[in-house]
């Protein structure tokens, strides 16, 4: 990672953090790589005790429950952004470990309950619990108002019906944050975010989804699942809300994860480049490779220029930083898809062999354009604030 790219957006904490997490993407490098569903599911479990003996989920936490997150309880986003690009660049299975543990916690964060922040997030930090985040489902992705799921009063309770798909650590999670339609007329105004405990009678892992790049994912079915209403973790109709809160002041951690990956296959490409000879010569020296190095060097500089220009923004306090934060992913997992087919391409067959570190991360790094808010749907988030900007 070049830090002096990165200087005016980072702090001597965040320096040594990167020391830090460079000791733990060591650590996991030599793990071994998983190549199926249950391999990667047990694989990362045992990558949330890893994380959690190194507390990196401290980085999404607030202080008073033994993080590192700014007073207001926004999350250390720079800190956040190097986590995931270092991970990323390691194993894209420990960058999903950690960016779950943040993301499946932030709505405890900023829900309503300090009895739930106080029993659940020092234990993800300390990396006793895993955690999920459950929007989507069958018939709703980005269209978030679709979603079906129900929850109805039961007196002090809730009763949860309906079905998530794709959910990453479904079936091994300790715990899901779940938004389900409490008021089917309101639209986005009648959603509320829950907790549920795996365990919970009427919560069923259905079953798993299997990726070309294995990481735990399913589906969960609820049925006439009892939920108490001290787990409820936005106020009536505000779920929706809070979830959109969750995925923007996270959503520049996607980008970062394209960095990481974007970064290995730029290595790949040039360790590669240096000492295969073709025609006498090193690849590296032929023109027509050393274009394809440039252009991919170029793309994550400015992918990663943009990823912290909207984290350092963030913790800075600024009230809102979506449409920064969509430029950051739209372009950082568009570039890192370019730049890893690229390393493909400057590699040769051996980068198309399930082995290589350049394969495994061709098929990670697809999910990144279309996961916490497809491309098309940043292209319309800047869309609209350059609209409203100059209306």
């Amino acid at each position: 990672m070049d830090l002096d790219l990165l200087a005016p957006y980072l702090t001597p904490r965040h320096h040594a953090l990167v020391d830090e997490l460079r000791g733990v993407a060591e650590a996991v490098e030599h793990l071994p790589v998983e190549h199926s569903d249950d391999g990667a599911r047990r694989q990362a479990r045992e990558l949330v005790t890893l994380l959690g003996e190194s507390r990196l989920p401290r980085l999404a936490m607030p202080a008073a429950f033994g993080g590192e997150a700014a007073g207001d309880d926004r999350p250390d986003l720079r800190g956040c952004c190097l986590a995931r690009d270092v991970l990323a660049s390691a194993s894209p299975l420990v960058d999903s470990v950690f960016a779950l543990q943040c993301l499946g916690s932030m709505p405890v964060t900023l829900g309503i309950s300090d009895d739930l922040r106080g029993r659940f997030l020092p234990k993800v930090i300390a990396g006793e619990l895993m955690a999920a985040f459950a929007m989507t489902e069958p018939d709703a992705g980005s269209d978030v108002s679709s979603l079906t799921t129900r929850a109805v009063r039961d007196g002090g309770d809730w009763l949860l019906d309906g079905t998530k798909h794709l959910i990453t650590n479904a079936g091994v999670a300790d715990f899901y944050c779940v938004l389900a339609k409490t008021d089917p007329d309101a639209g986005t105004r009648g959603m509320t975010l829950f907790l549920v405990e795996a365990g919970t009678p009427g919560l069923h892992f259905a079953k798993a989804q299997v990726l070309s790049e294995p990481h735990p994912l399913g589906e969960i079915r609820f049925e006439g699942c009892r939920i108490p209403d001290r787990q409820r973790l936005s106020e009536v109709g505000r779920g929706f809300h809070l979830a959109m809160q969750t995925l923007d002041r996270l959503r520049p951690t996607v980008a970062a994860a394209a960095c990481g990956m974007a970064a290995r296959a730029l290595r790949e490409a040039l360790h590669h480049a240096n000492g295969r000879r073709q025609f006498g010569v090193a690849l590296a020296e032929q023109p027509m490779i050393q274009e394809k190095l440039a252009q991919m060097a170029i793309e994550l500089d400015a992918a990663r220029l943009l990823t912290f220009r909207a984290a350092a923004k963030a913790d800075g306090g600024a009230a809102a930083v979506t449409a920064e934060a969509a430029k950051a992913k739209a372009f950082a997992t568009e570039a890192a898809q370019r730049i890893v087919d690229s390393a493909v391409q400057v590699i040769g067959g051996r980068g198309c062999l399930q082995e290589h570190p350049v394969d495994r991360l061709y098929r990670a790094v697809r999910a990144l354009r279309i996961y916490e808010g497809a491309t098309e749907i940043q292209y319309l988030v800047i869309a609209r604030s350059l609209i409203r900007s100059v209306g």
